[in-house]
């Protein structure tokens, strides 16, 4: 594993980015931990999930923990596709990017609907 991510699943757009990423991952370097997963405080402990679900997170084989477009462009690189994003973090665009992500995540589900037509995944409704 070179990152283990954690994410709302019950966000169509938050979860089709994650499966489409997964779907590039070859070689099984990703590992996509779901929020909404029932014994997830217990598995990950120094994951805080009000914290985590209001923002990204992702985990280094290391332990550290990056968040929101880090998190983007970390899984995208692992995955060998990172120059689509990789203007995300140049100097001058980073810190309006960030902001513009930090709406995304307030928003999601707003945004999800409007894109999508569905504000949240039910079981089994979106990408499972």
């Amino acid at each position: 594993m070179k990152l283990r991510i954690f994410y709302d699943s019950l966000c169509p757009l938050c979860d089709a980015e994650m499966q489409h990423i997964k779907a590039r991952d070859i070689g099984d370097d990703i590992e996509l931990q779901d929020l909404n997963q029932s014994d997830f405080a217990s598995k990950f402990p120094e994951i805080d999930f009000t914290v985590a679900n209001r923002i990204l997170h992702a985990q280094r084989p290391d332990g550290s923990i990056i968040t929101g477009l880090d998190v983007t462009y970390e899984a995208w690189k692992v995955v060998g596709k990172e120059r689509w994003v990789s203007l995300l973090r140049c100097s001058l665009v980073k810190p309006f990017a960030d902001k513009g992500y930090l709406f995304f995540a307030k928003h999601r589900y707003r945004i999800s609907y409007l894109l999508t037509g569905k504000k949240r995944c039910e079981s089994g409704t979106c990408s499972r």
